[in-house]
C-alpha cells in the first residue's frame, strides 16, 4: 500500500482545500443569513402587500429569515436599480410589477437594463384595470362614455398614478384606439387620484382591481370597464374595455426576480420554495380576496410574459408619440 510523504500529504491537503474554495458552496449551505426582498414602493401597496406575504410564508414553510426592504422612488427605478447592482448570491431578491415593462417602454436612459440585468423566477399573480368614476359622473360605462359629445368628453378629467405608469399608458391606449380625448392628470401614486376622485376633483381614475374596490364596495366610485380579455366573475356587470373598443387589455401583474448572474442552483432551490409558497391554500385564498388572480408559474413564463409586456407597451410608445413630457 502506498504512503504518502509528511510533505506530499500537507501538499495534497492544500490542493483538496483549494480546490473546494474554488467551487461555488451555493448548494449545500445557501442560505446562510438572511435574504432581503426589495419592495420598490413605500408600504401600503399591491407590491408590499404580496411582498410580505411571500416573505411571511418562504420564512413560516422554509425556515428562512425573509425581511422585506422597501425602496421606493422614481417609479420603483430606485429599488429596482439597488437589485441590479447587489451582489448575485441570491440574497437580495425583487418584486417586480407592471413597472419593469413601463419603464423600459417609456424611458430612454434606465440606469440598469429590464431584462439583462435580471433573471425572473416566476410570476405570482395579476389584476386588471378598472376605470372608475365618481358617482355623480354622467356615464355609467365605457360605451356611454364613447357616445358622449367629443367637446364634452375632452373637458373631462382622468387620473393616473403617474406620467408612464401603466394606467396612463392603458388611457394612451384607449386614446389610440377609440380617438377619444380626455385631460390626463398624473399624480405621484394612484391613492393620491382615488381621493381626489372620491372627492370629485377629477371626474375619472384608472387604476387596479385591489386599488379601487374598497371605494367600489362603499358606492364612493363607479366602475365605467374593466380591461380583461373577458368580464371578471366578481364583477360580472362591468363591461370590458374590449366590449367598446376591441385590443383593449391591461393589468397590474407581480412576480420574483433576482440579479443576472445568480447561480443557476440556487435559483432553482428559491423557485422550489416559491411554488410551496404559492400553492398554499391561505396564499391562494389571500391573493383571490386581493381580486390578484394567479399566472403561469416558472421563469420561462415569466420571461415571456416581461418580453412581450415591454413589446406590447413600446408600441403604444410609438404609435402615439408619448414622451414623458406629454
Amino acid at each position: 500500500m502506498p504512503t504518502l510523504s509528511r510533505r506530499d500529504f500537507v501538499a495534497t491537503t492544500l490542493s483538496a482545500a483549494a480546490l473546494s474554495l474554488g467551487r461555488p458552496a451555493f448548494a449545500n449551505d445557501y442560505p446562510s443569513r438572511p435574504i432581503r426582498l426589495v419592495v420598490p414602493y413605500a408600504p401600503g401597496g399591491g407590491s408590499d402587500v404580496v411582498g410580505r406575504l411571500v416573505a411571511q410564508k418562504l420564512t413560516e414553510s422554509s425556515g428562512w429569515n425573509v425581511i422585506v426592504d422597501n425602496k421606493a422612488g422614481a417609479s420603483a427605478m430606485i429599488g429596482t436599480d439597488a437589485v441590479a447592482k447587489s451582489a448575485a448570491d441570491g440574497y437580495t431578491l425583487l418584486i417586480a410589477d407592471a413597472a419593469h415593462a413601463t419603464n423600459a417602454a417609456v424611458q430612454p436612459r434606465l440606469p440598469f437594463d429590464s431584462v439583462k440585468d435580471f433573471a425572473p423566477l416566476t410570476l405570482i399573480g395579476s389584476s386588471p384595470q378598472l376605470l372608475v368614476a365618481h358617482p355623480s359622473f354622467p356615464a355609467n360605462s365605457l360605451k356611454e362614455l364613447l357616445a358622449l359629445p367629443r367637446e364634452q368628453v375632452r373637458q373631462y378629467g382622468v387620473g393616473t398614478p403617474g406620467q408612464g405608469s401603466a394606467p396612463h399608458l392603458l388611457y394612451e391606449l384607449l386614446k389610440l384606439k377609440t380617438g377619444m380625448e380626455l385631460v390626463h392628470v398624473p399624480y405621484k401614486g394612484g391613492a393620491l387620484a382615488l381621493t381626489d376622485a372620491i372627492g370629485g376633483q377629477v371626474p375619472m381614475v384608472i387604476n387596479s382591481v385591489p386599488a379601487c374596490m374598497p371605494h367600489i364596495e362603499a358606492k364612493r366610485l363607479k366602475v365605467l370597464a374593466i380591461a380583461s380579455t373577458a368580464r371578471d366573475p366578481k364583477l360580472p356587470q362591468v363591461q370590458t374595455f374590449a366590449e367598446s373598443a376591441p385590443g383593449i387589455v391591461g393589468s397590474v401583474w407581480y412576480g420574483l426576480m433576482v440579479p443576472a448572474k445568480t447561480p443557476a442552483d440556487v435559483q432553482q432551490r428559491l423557485n422550489a420554495a416559491l411554488a410551496k409558497v404559492l400553492d398554499l391554500p391561505e396564499v391562494k385564498t389571500r391573493l383571490a380576496d386581493a381580486f390578484i388572480d394567479p399566472m403561469p408559474r416558472g421563469s420561462q413564463a415569466f420571461a415571456k410574459h416581461l418580453n412581450d409586456e415591454i413589446a406590447r407597451w413600446q408600441a403604444v410608445v410609438k404609435q402615439t408619440g408619448f414622451t414623458l413630457n406629454s
